[in-house]
């Protein structure tokens, strides 16, 4: 309910004689906010339906927190969810700028007043902390001269409570405030009457940092229209995104030290890259001019204000934000395919994936576009035609991505590549610790606030509102691509790690029995099958698999040959932290032909 929406009025006299409200002032706190103009995070909202009134009153105040106002400009006039507005405000000490802020509230004068009429309305500037020195008891006051909670309370100055002593008959018309408002309110209160004959601009200094909130009442039930200018002292920024323009600059700068260092590793490694790495690059360059944007039109609106534009800007960055949602779905898809490593080429899938992204991609601006022209209470049911596909092709990629990088883990498991076995381990945990941090962070912020009193919830939570909104959801996605980025870096083994598999390293072919039958050689008949003078090759086939239902006490086969293996992969290149790095093999082999050829020329002197 919002302020001051429990009326009696005298209808014969056609003026306010009592506003009757329990608790505090004022009600319904929550509803009276416009909305944003920036807010299109589709791919961050999280619903959940937990049939406990606590964890829905919880949601709904997230809800309602993503729709604090972000308009430095805010309309006001006589309707019920239009009577007053609210804001945080920084002081000039606490943020810093050129100007001092201030709350401008501008009446516009009716053009339908008749002539002799002076329509009057009641005004009040308070911070929300002082809210309770807003109005006072009818009647039922506690021994120690305190408020009782349940107790009605009269807001407005009229007659009635003029001659109850609740005011003074000179302030007919005001809001009514406590006795000891002036002495021991934390901010200053304006409390005024407001001619609409000749309407006067009310400034409000800021000298604290806080919560205001500017209450309006037609006290002579006539029609009124007034602007309120929250302006802060860093500019035309809202102050609860304000922390928004540092964050954004130093997560660009991030992003920008992380291609950099991506591009280095790139073009020493130029003639080794895998496709997938190319994908990579792409993203992060990407990430780089996105983070910039939005950066950007925090930074032109902190400037000029919410103007033409502005609201370029955020269209831009709308659409930029829907080309990264859908881009990081494709990437992580290709990725869990093993495209690059596992497969050099997903063939005809490549381009099913492809059109799922460009899908994506298409309801994601949609989406932007119907967020920023449609605001929550006209939103009919025809924004399901956006949503529904949005959340079709979100599903697609969550199952397709999982159920894939389930095949590749359990493909490479089976032909015994334990190293690339491993990059997709790593990647499977990942994924597994964000969805379990997003999830314990969404719970930990509903079991805190379904504790809070929903009138309280906006005026104590607004300096952090864009964080819990926006910030923490950037720095998981920013610790997801950095993770990746490193364990597919370049390197200077990139195509070889590739379309090499690895020899298993188990020991199921060897027999202790092969191992003693090397031992007899017939020395009495040189030609014969064990004699030294055979020069026939042993026919050896060792089994690959040993069945445990399998038991021998001989091996009815000849020793093998020991020789050096020829494997293009060494176990001890494969142990490094990257699956890269496949260690520097070639050194090795040279060093080996040197011993021969230095063993060689030693044996020819002999």
């Amino acid at each position: 309910m919002p302020l001051l929406a429990r009326l009696s009025s005298d209808t014969d006299s056609g003026i306010v004689k009592t506003i009757h409200y329990r608790n505090t002032f004022p009600p319904g706190i929550l509803q009276q906010v416009s909305p944003q103009p920036r807010e299109t995070f589709y791919g961050h909202h999280l619903g959940l339906s937990l049939g406990m009134r606590s964890w829905l009153s919880a949601g709904l105040a997230l809800l309602q927190l993503a729709a604090v106002s972000q308009a430095i400009e805010m309309k006001i006039d006589q309707k019920e969810k239009n009577r007053q507005v609210c804001s945080g405000m920084y002081s000039r000490k606490s943020w810093g700028g050129n100007t001092e802020p201030f709350i401008m509230t501008k009446f516009l004068k009716p053009d339908d007043i008749a002539e002799g009429a002076d329509p009057l309305v009641s005004f009040v500037v308070f911070e929300w902390k002082d809210q309770a020195l807003v109005g006072k008891p009818e009647n039922e006051v506690s021994a120690g001269g305190e408020v009782v909670p349940d107790a009605n309370r009269a807001f407005i100055c009229d007659q009635t409570n003029a001659e109850a002593g609740l005011c003074s008959k000179d302030d007919v018309g005001s809001f009514i405030l406590a006795d000891n408002a002036t002495d021991v309110s934390k901010s200053e209160i304006i409390s005024e009457t407001i001619h609409l004959k000749d309407p006067k601009a009310v400034n409000y200094h800021i000298a604290h940092t806080g919560y205001y909130c500017v209450g309006t009442y037609a006290f002579s039930e006539h029609d009124y229209t007034a602007v309120v200018e929250f302006r802060n002292a860093f500019g035309e920024l809202p102050a609860a995104q304000i922390a928004k323009l540092p964050f954004y600059a130093a997560i660009t700068v991030v992003y920008a030290f992380l291609a950099i260092g991506w591009g280095a590793l790139y073009y020493l490694n130029r003639h080794d890259i895998l496709p997938v790495q190319n994908y990579i690059t792409a993203i992060l360059v990407f990430l780089v001019v996105e983070m910039f944007m939005t950066w950007l039109f925090y930074d032109y609106q902190n400037r000029n204000g919410f103007n033409t534009g502005a609201k370029a800007i955020m269209i831009v960055d709308s659409v930029l934000q829907a080309a990264r949602n859908s881009f990081s779905f494709f990437l992580l898809l290709i990725v869990c395919m093993g495209y690059g490593v596992v497969k050099p080429s997903l063939g005809k899938t490549m381009v099913y994936v492809r059109w799922l992204a460009i899908t994506h991609f298409v309801f994601g601006v949609l989406y932007s576009v119907a967020s920023l022209s449609v605001t929550p209470e006209n939103a009919g049911p025809l924004i399901l035609l956006v949503v529904l596909p949005l959340a079709g092709t979100l599903t697609a990629f969550y199952v397709w991505t999982l159920n894939s990088l389930n095949v590749t883990m359990k493909d490479l498991m089976e032909r015994k590549q334990t190293i690339k076995a491993g990059m997709y381990r790593r990647l499977w945990w990942c994924i597994l610790l964000s969805i379990i941090v997003i999830f314990a962070f969404f719970f930990i912020n509903s079991w805190t606030f379904a504790g809070v009193d929903q009138d309280e919830f906006v005026p104590q939570h607004w300096q952090t509102r864009w964080f819990i909104l926006d910030g923490w959801l950037n720095l998981v996605y920013f610790a997801d691509v950095a993770f990746v980025a490193y364990i597919w870096r370049p390197t200077a083994n990139n195509r070889r790690f590739a379309m090499s598999d690895e020899i298993a390293q188990d020991d199921d072919g060897f027999e202790i029995a092969s191992i003693r039958d090397s031992f007899d050689i017939d020395l009495e008949n040189p030609d014969s099958d064990n004699g030294p003078g055979n020069t026939k090759p042993p026919a050896y086939d060792a089994p690959r698999e040993r069945r445990e239902s399998e038991r021998r006490d001989q091996s009815p086969l000849p020793a093998p040959v020991p020789q050096k293996p020829r494997s293009s992969l060494p176990a001890e290149d494969l142990e490094g932290e990257t699956m890269f790095a496949l260690g520097e093999q070639s050194d090795e082999e040279s060093g080996d032909e040197e011993e021969r050829k230095g063993l060689t020329a030693g044996s020819k002197k002999d």
